[in-house]
Parts: structure tokens; sequence; C-alpha cells
């Protein structure tokens, strides 16, 4: 029988729970089991916690057959919990380092009583950290072990569950269970504490408690559900009404309610305005029939409001609120003022087009912040052509670039009257980065966001961990992201990373890539086209080369010596080089190509078609391992500068242990992999199976059709094209039997 028994109930949580998990199961203490209680949750949840289940036996997962709410999946994992103590914890929170020995250590001091109170800290996006306000109810004055009548204040803590730990046979003994609804801590946290005689604290924060900045909490969801905190004291004073010997708790506990009724009336986004007389009138009731003897109405304030409430006095108190509402008014025209000042930047022009209607047929697409017409904006921009040609297609574009715009896109200049007017009635903003500041997103307007990657290195708000890799205004980020509508995403991994890095009100697509659908329905023609373009003679071993991007280099510095690599290589080798956009063209670059080693290819317009071309890809921690991967064909990982870049960046996981094909950490190492053939041998291929699985998720050839149906066309979520399963995928074909495996490798 383990000491602690963890039970977290798990909901549509993906982007965060990888964090909780980790923070339990990588504690200094091993005496526990971890109960995870998936909750039909719809987002993949359930496949991480089985897939962690796989590797530590310290944790079981529970499926449940139906969403049955967080109450009662608490329930089930309490039922099948062996700890002499159980402990909860919400499946988007962490444990502090150290903090289960630190529980099981004062729970053997205290002499193993019955209820132990640990502290919490409020943990915010923009990284700021906040303990309980009311932590000084957790000094350790006074005896070690006491009961709920020595130390009453600490009802005066958020009665939450997950702050505490209850030993097991005390929570069977007087019969605790969760009730449904939202406020279910209430009876479960009021009745154990009343009912423990012997309780201790741990003054030490134990729990990091998320606030999410967006959803995740009843408390910012305007619903009906909250009348539930009906229901919830009722069982509370029920509980009361069968333990005659806890009646000396009816007073605090009477206010304990009135308290909590009222902030429900008096934060707004709780009840919908229709229901507020109508809760108004409850709770009344609810303060008349369980009034106690001899209550005496608290000091200040809150004694008028009780008042009020006992008098169902309604007008009255909706008085009293519109009084502060209209001090709160008067600090919104403040900011409206200085919003207004902000908005005259954009011009009168695009302030006049924001008053027309929207054009329900024009869609903006917008690539590599207006760069080029390229990535998944492009792939879905020809596929709305296919299905849904009354829709007009504008690029936008910026000056410098509109000599690369393929003939026959239409486009407008940034900056332009065009732009602006095309940008202010769209009905779809499409984009795979974000749309400039004076850009506003309108009421009707959807917003797609494509992104153009699948995150190795870390991104949004986890590059605050990272300050040496960015200047970022992460609050402007978060206001430029919250125009988003629908993200894109081409595999689980990815979409838990955006949910928790971009933390707005958007909905997760999980359609694949659309820029990844040539990689699976390209044929044999297609690859020789590909070749043929490039100059490729037949018989060529073809590599692309793509190095990413460094912060801590201005430009485009090869980490290879690639005149040495291809003369290594031998005299069919023709080495291509598509440096990261952010560098621009590299005269480093135009020098070797001119001496006839190496071909740039860092201007080609689609490097899908060099992905096409290719029979093997060198990269280093470029996203553009995660795309050729589903070619199947090999990927070579040459990561000279690991541990520095690790520790600028930061990245999602160990590339050199979780690398898709052979890994090279030094120049010759690599030159050794190419000539022994080890780059494409079984051990690497393994590599790239594992690695597929993993990251190959949604791309099958179809990512395009499903965005342009769901988010264009309004097709619901079923009826799309299911995902075609990975092993009856069929990639395009490779280029061809190149040399044999003996011979000197070519390297494109």
């Amino acid at each position: 029988m383990p000491k602690l028994s963890l039970v977290v109930p798990v909901y549509n949580v993906r982007a965060y729970l990888s964090e909780c998990i980790d923070s339990v199961l990588g504690q200094d203490y091993a005496d526990f089991e971890l109960i995870a209680v998936n909750d039909c949750s719809p987002d993949g949840s359930g496949a991480i916690l089985d897939e962690y289940a796989r590797h530590d036996p310290r944790m079981r997962v529970i499926h449940l057959t139906e969403n049955v709410g967080l109450g009662r999946a608490r329930n089930a994992g309490l039922e099948k919990a062996q700890g002499e103590y159980v402990l909860f914890l919400d499946s988007d929170d962490t444990l502090s380092d150290g903090a289960l020995a630190a529980i099981a250590g004062r729970l053997e001091a205290t002499g193993n009583p019955e209820v132990l109170v640990y502290d919490y800290a409020r943990t915010y996006w923009d990284g700021r950290v906040s303990r309980n306000m009311r932590s000084d109810l957790l000094s350790a004055e006074g005896p070690d072990v006491f009961s709920l009548a020595e130390r009453p204040k600490l009802l005066d803590l958020l009665q939450i569950v997950w702050n505490k730990a209850y030993r097991r046979d005390f929570v069977l003994e007087n019969g605790l269970t969760f009730p449904p609804g939202y406020y279910e801590d209430a009876p479960w946290t009021f009745c154990s504490m009343i009912s423990a005689e012997r309780i201790t604290v741990l003054d030490r924060v134990c729990v990091l408690y998320r606030q999410r900045r967006e959803g995740g909490n009843i408390l910012k969801t305007v619903s009906r559900k909250h009348f539930d905190v009906f229901d919830q004291y009722r069982r509370v004073f029920d509980f009361l009404d069968q333990h005659e010997k806890l009646d000396q708790w009816r007073g605090p506990l009477f206010r304990k309610m009135i308290d909590h009724y009222l902030t429900i009336l008096e934060r707004p986004g709780r009840l919908p305005r229709d229901a507020r007389a109508e809760f108004f009138h409850r709770a009344a009731a609810d303060y008349r029939a369980r009034l106690p003897e001899g209550f005496q109405l608290p000091a200040g304030n809150r004694r008028h409001k009780y008042s009020m409430l006992q008098r169902d006095a309604y007008p009255a108190m909706m008085g009293a609120l519109a009084t502060v509402k209209a001090r709160q008014q008067v600090k919104t025209r403040t900011r409206r003022v200085l919003n207004r000042s902000k908005r005259s930047a954009m011009g009168v022009f695009y302030r006049s087009q924001l008053k027309l209607p929207l054009d329900e047929n024009l869609a903006v697409f917008s690539a590599y912040w207006s760069r080029s017409v390229s990535c998944n904006p492009a792939a879905i921009d020809a596929e709305l052509g296919r299905l849904a040609p009354h829709i007009r297609r504008v690029w936008a574009v910026r000056p410098e670039a509109v000599k690369n715009v393929p003939a026959g896109v239409e486009f407008v200049r940034v900056g332009s009257r065009e732009y602006w007017a095309a940008v202010a009635r769209a009905k779809y903003l499409v984009n795979n980065v974000n749309y400039g500041d004076s850009v506003v997103k309108r009421e009707g307007q959807v917003y797609l966001q494509t992104h153009h990657g699948t995150p190795l290195k870390t991104m949004g708000l986890d590059q605050q961990k990272y300050p040496a890799s960015t200047n970022m205004n992460f609050r402007k980020l978060l206001e430029r992201c919250d125009r988003w509508d629908v993200s894109l995403s081409s595999n689980r991994f990815s979409t838990g990373v955006w949910e928790r890095v971009y933390p707005c009100s958007y909905t997760s697509l999980e359609s694949g890539y659309p820029r990844n659908d040539v990689l699976v329905t390209a044929t044999a023609e297609d690859v020789r086209a590909a070749r043929e373009d490039l100059g490729l003679r037949e018989g060529t071993t073809a590599f692309l080369y793509t190095p990413t991007h460094r912060e801590y280099q201005s430009g485009f510095v090869p980490r290879l010596d690639l005149e040495r690599v291809a003369e290594r290589l031998g005299p069919d080798v023709t080495l291509l080089v598509r440096g990261h956009y952010f560098y621009g063209g590299s005269s480093r670059l135009a020098e070797f190509q001119s001496a006839g080693r190496i071909v740039d290819v860092s201007a080609h317009p689609s490097v899908e078609r060099l992905y096409l071309a290719a029979d093997g890809l060198i990269t280093d921690y470029s996203s553009a391992m995660f795309d050729y991967a589903n070619l199947d064909r090999p990927i070579v990982i040459f990561a000279d500068d690991w541990d520095t870049y690790s520790v600028v960046r930061g990245t999602y996981f160990d590339v050199l242990r979780e690398a898709p094909g052979a890994v090279a950490t030094t120049q010759e190492e690599l030159i050794d992999l190419l000539t022994s053939g080890q780059w494409r041998d079984d051990r690497a291929a393994e590599a790239r199976d594992r690695f597929r699985r993993r990251f190959c998720d949604f791309d099958d050839g179809h990512a395009s059709e499903r965005v342009v149906r769901h988010v264009f066309l309004g097709e619901p979520l079923a009826e799309l094209p299911p995902i075609v399963p990975l092993d009856q995928r069929v990639p395009a074909p490779p280029p061809g039997p190149g040399v044999a495996t003996s011979d000197p490798i070519s390297v494109l």
C-alpha cells in the first residue's frame, strides 16, 4: 500500500497535461500511486495518459465511457485508490519540486492526522507567481495537530479540495464523495474540515495553481450552471442535520454560504443577465431558511449586502451594483480614448472601410510576413479555388516581394489603399504568422492561423524561459493571437504546444498541414519533374541541407565546410543549400554556387518540390524534419552546436536522442555517415519510423480539403474526410535507385 494516492481527473487539457504528469512522476519521493481519470476527453488526452502509464508502473489510467464531470471523475479515481492518504490534483496544475516528500514528511512528523492542509501559489502566463494571500493561516504557531475549533480561521482559506491530503480511512468512515455540478469542492471541503478531529498544516507551496488566460475556469463562464451552488450548500447543511455534534458550525458555514452567493452575484461574467433576479431571490430564500439563531451581521459594507439579501431587496442590491459599475465605466471610457488615439494611426480610409459590410466571398492570404505566396496558405488557396471558386482570393504582398508573385495570382501591396480595403472587408483572413497590430479583427470575420511548422524549439510564452532568444513583447503577442478563430495542427504534439503557448480562445483544427498534401499525393512523374527543374541528372542521390536560424548569429553562417564535404563525397555531388528565410540572400552561398560545387535554393518558391526531389534531408533543428518525414525518406541530423542551441533557445525534446534518423555532431561524423551508408541503414529507418508515428499524425494528403470544407464551406467535422492511418498512407515515390551503396554519394 503506497503512502499517497494522487487522483487527477482529466478533460480537454492536452496543452497542460504533460506538465502536470511530469511534475508528479518527477518527484524525488517515490512512495505514491498516480490515478489519472480520463473523463471521456475528446482531445487525445487519454492517449497521452496511456503513453505515460506504459513507461511508469506507478501510474494507472481509468477511461470513463461517458463524460461525468469533475466531481464524479474524482469519485472514480477515489474508488481505485489504495494509498494511506488521498490527494487531488487538477490536470492543468502542477506539483512544486519536492512537494510529495514534504507532505509525507509532515504527515509522519505529526502522527498521521486525518487532514493535512498545504499551501499553493497562482502562476500566470506572463511568468508571475503569487502565493496564496492567506498563507499566514498556515503558520506553524500553536500545536502541530489540532481540530478546526482550535483554528476556525482555516475556513477563510479558499475552499478547494486540492490543497489537502486526506487519510483514506477517514474519507471512507465519513462517506465523503464529490457531488455533480459546479462548486463541487464546497460540500467535500467543508464537511471534511468540520468532521476531522486531527488536522495539521504545512507552510509550504506544494501546488502551482495555473491561471489560464483563456478558458479552463468555470468562474469565467456565463451559465445557469452557477445555480448549482444552491444544491451544493443544501448538501452541506444536510450533512449538519445528520451530525448534531457539528451544530456549532452552522453560523460559520452560513457566513461562507452567503459570501459565496454574493460573490457570484457581484462578479461579472458568471450569471446570464436574465437570470440574476432569479438567483438573488433563491439566495434570499436560503438566507431566511438557514439563518442561525443569534447570527451577528458582519461589519462594514458587507453588513449592508447581508441586510438587502435578508429583505429580498433585489432593486436595492442592483442599485448598489450599478454604482460600482458606473465607476468601472469611467475607467473603460478612459481606455477607449487611448484606443481611439491608437486607431487614428491606421488612417481615415481604413476606418471608413471598417464601417462597410463584410464581403462574404473575399479571402485575404499572407505568408511569412507577406514575403511570398507559399506554405499552408498557398495550399489552402489552391484548394479553395477548386472547391469554392466563388470566393475571391487575394494575397497581401510586400512591395519588394511583388516581383516573385506567381502569374495569375491576385495581390495587393501591403500598406496600399487596396490592402486596407481588403483586410477591412474580407470575410476570411488566412496567415501562417500574424497580421500586423494595426489590422482590426472585425465581428464576423474568420481568422485562420495555419502556422508554418512543428515546434522543436520553444515558441510563444515558453520563450519567456529563454530571454536570450527574444525581445518579444508577450502581451502584444497574445493580443495578436486573440484574433485567431481557428488554429491548424499537423499532429497532436503541436496541438498541445500551440494551446499552451498561445492561450487564446481559438479552436484547434487537427487537419494536417495543407502544404504537406503534395508529399503524399505526388506521383513518380511529379518527382521526376521536380528533379529536372533543378537540373539533377539521372543517377544522382540528392540531399537537401536546411540549417535553421540561430538567435546568436546575425546572418547565415554554414555549419559545414561545404566545399570540403562536396569534395569528400565524390565527383557526382550536387549540394543544394536552403538557408532560413530570416537571412534572405547569402553572399557566401553565391560564392559557392559560382564555383559550381553547390546550388543555393534559398529563394526557391516551393520547399515542397525540393523535398520531392531529394533522396534525403540533412538538417539540425529545423521544422523541415517533421514535414520531410511524411515522405518516409532518410533524414540525417547534423547538430554540432546542440549544447549552445538548446540552452539559448530551448527545445521540447532532445533531438540527439529522439532524432528521425542518423545523428552527427561533427563534420567528420557526418561524412562518415554519408559514405558508409549509415544514413539509410535499418537503425536509421527504425528511428524514422518512431519519429513518424509521433509527429505525422494527420498529414495524409487531405488536409487542404478538410480545411476548406470546414472553415470556408461550414461543413461539420464529422462529415470531413477521416484521417487515413499512417500505415495505410502511400507517400510520393522516391527519386529512383540512385547509385550503389558503395559508390560516392551525391549531395543535393
